[in-house]
């Protein structure tokens, strides 16, 4: 492990005991529970030894004595079991409240990134960081608790007893021992970035299956299932490459380390046999003296199995505190205006804005909207008018220059109150896991089912949700599944219908939906943007004739604007554009 690895280890522990910090009653629960089970565990072979002594010889056993010890060892056995299962509940409530807040965090954290983090992020990757990363770590941080505690106590306490029993043996295993660890330590430093490798790569799987589920018949379309399994092969071959290393070495811990407890065990017995014949111990007390050293070797075994597994969580774990660490967006300053009675002036100055500093895509940007014009956007495709729509809702914040609503500046606003007054309509459909109704209300949870049922009207949605099994209580799967693009686009329309905001923003709202059906969307847009401030993207020309002002863009400029027929007379970059869409 390199230098930087294992500082960048060390912060993470660091991290994972300020997470467990939060939780010392329960750890102190755990270490007292786990100190008295060991004791009481490693008296038994002192009894046991104290039985063998009793057995004397044929017709010279204190019957009367071994029945005491056998009921003493039953107490024992039954009140550590007992200590054992509190144990346990103690060490899984601390691993799954730590992991809570971990995958809370994480979520949380999600919702503050800035939307450039989750749109450069492959979609599956950050799935599998708050969700198989943080689960494999809440498997390292369980099996470091139950089994950490007890045997780091197990090896004291059985040094102690050993210790009265005899020292010079007892100097022999603590001799010997000392070899587990370099052993495991050896196998731990080259599991560690094998076990990293194999989260990032697993991430990378997850990334892919994702993105192929997501767009499985685009794939099937191209005939291009061959390709994707091929890829996919490869990222497996990968991913088998590295699992298989990391936990063939992970594997070599437990083996390696059982040979030097049967050394171990073997040096007790054959010095122990010499003591005994010596008369310097009983033969009960060697009993006692090879169970412990059974003991004692044992949690080295299970120990090196914890720091091999641990090494593996603190992995994942660093995967996770990388996610949660990440630059969340710039928040709302303290003073920020909440957005209120909004008359819809917007205005651009000297706007400025790229997603990459190699790539320039707006510049100088100026653009004066009065309240309650209809704007309409208009150019080739990655001209920037997205990018306009992402700018105004403040998804992105600009590099130069401003963008005010009523005279204010954006960054002045808070972000909630000045999403609150857009309405916006994507091209790209979105709908959750629920019903009919809960999707419509999104905007407005507390609406009646009147103005649910009227948005869906205004909106032509009403017709094939009536036809619907439960109606407006029908629930859909995860992005509307089982309605057609259209119809999903529709039950979009109706939520701004529901909300109607004092400024519309429609992005090829009516891409997906046949045209009689957009005539009539149209007919209920126009009465919904009469006397608000919208904002119109649109390829096809023919809806945006009445638009009070559209600007044509190109290369991130505004290289016209003017209404519809001044723009034909022009004869310029959009007329060409007119005229090569009615032309055939």
């Amino acid at each position: 492990m390199s230098k930087h690895d294992r500082k960048l280890n060390v912060k993470t522990i660091k991290k994972v005991i300020r997470y467990i910090g939060k939780y010392r009653f329960l750890l102190l629960c755990s270490v007292l529970l786990a100190a008295i089970s060991v004791v009481l565990t490693l008296y038994i072979p002192i009894l046991t030894g104290q039985v063998i002594d009793c057995i004397i010889g044929p017709g010279n056993v204190d019957f009367d004595k071994i029945a005491g010890i056998l009921v003493t060892m039953l107490i024992v056995i039954i009140t550590t079991a007992v200590l054992q299962w509190i144990m346990n509940i103690c060490n899984n409530k601390i691993a799954y409240k730590v992991v809570q807040n971990m995958r809370n965090e994480a979520f949380v954290k999600l919702q503050k990134l800035p939307l450039g983090f989750v749109d450069g992020k492959p979609h599956g990757d950050i799935v599998s960081r708050i969700i198989t990363d943080v689960e494999q770590f809440s498997d390292g941080l369980l099996m470091g608790f139950t089994q950490l505690f007890t045997g780091i106590v197990t090896i004291v306490v059985t040094l102690v007893f050993m210790l009265m029993i005899n020292p010079v043996i007892t100097a022999v295993v603590v001799i010997l021992t000392p070899l587990s660890f370099f052993v495991a330590g050896f196998i731990a430093k080259r599991t560690y970035n094998m076990s990293l490798a194999m989260s990032d790569t697993r991430g990378e799987q997850t990334a892919y299956i994702d993105e192929m589920i997501g767009n499985e018949k685009i794939v099937k379309l191209f005939g291009r299932k061959e390709k994707i399994i091929d890829d996919f092969d490869e990222i497996n071959d990968r991913l088998k490459k590295v699992s298989v290393k990391a936990i063939f070495f992970s594997s070599l811990t437990n083996p390696c380390t059982r040979f030097v407890n049967s050394l171990v065990y073997a040096g007790v017995g054959i010095l122990g046999a010499f003591f005994v014949i010596n008369g310097y111990i009983s033969v009960g007390q060697l009993s006692s003296f090879l169970s412990y050293a059974n003991q004692y070797t044992k949690p080295f075994n299970e120990i090196s199995g914890v720091i091999t597994e641990f090494q593996a969580a603190l992995a994942c774990a660093e995967r996770v505190f990388e996610f949660i660490e990440e630059e969340q967006q710039i928040p709302d300053s303290a003073d920020a205006l909440v957005l209120d009675d909004v008359n819809g002036s917007i205005d651009m100055l000297d706007v400025s804005f790229s997603y990459t500093k190699e790539q320039k895509l707006i510049r100088n940007l100026n653009l004066s909207v009065s309240p309650g014009q209809r704007v309409a956007i208009v150019g080739p495709t990655g001209c920037g008018k997205t990018t306009i729509i992402n700018l105004l809702m403040r998804f992105y914040d600009v590099n130069a220059g401003k963008i005010c609503v009523d005279n204010t500046d954006i960054r002045d606003i808070t972000r909630e109150s000045l999403r609150k007054n857009y309405g916006m309509v994507l091209q790209e459909t979105w709908l959750k896991s629920g019903t009919i109704k809960e999707n419509i209300a999104m905007g407005r949870p507390d609406a009646t089912t009147e103005e649910i049922i009227n948005a869906a009207k205004a909106s032509y949605a009403h017709g094939f949700i009536s036809r619907l099994p439960q109606g407006y209580d029908t629930v859909i799967g995860e992005d509307g599944g089982g309605l057609s693009q259209g119809q999903k686009q529709l039950l979009c329309i109706a939520r701004v219908m529901l909300c109607l905001p004092p400024m519309l923003i429609l992005d090829e709202a009516t891409s997906s939906i046949d045209t009689r059906t957009e005539m009539r969307i149209q007919d209920a847009f126009a009465k919904m943007m009469k006397g608000r401030t919208s904002f119109i993207v649109a390829h096809r020309l023919s809806t945006i004739r009445e638009a009070d002002i559209i600007l044509v863009m190109k290369d991130g400029n505004i290289i016209e604007q003017g209404k519809h027929d001044e723009l034909l007379s022009q004869g310029g970059f959009y007329a060409n554009l007119y005229q090569s869409q009615f032309s055939m």
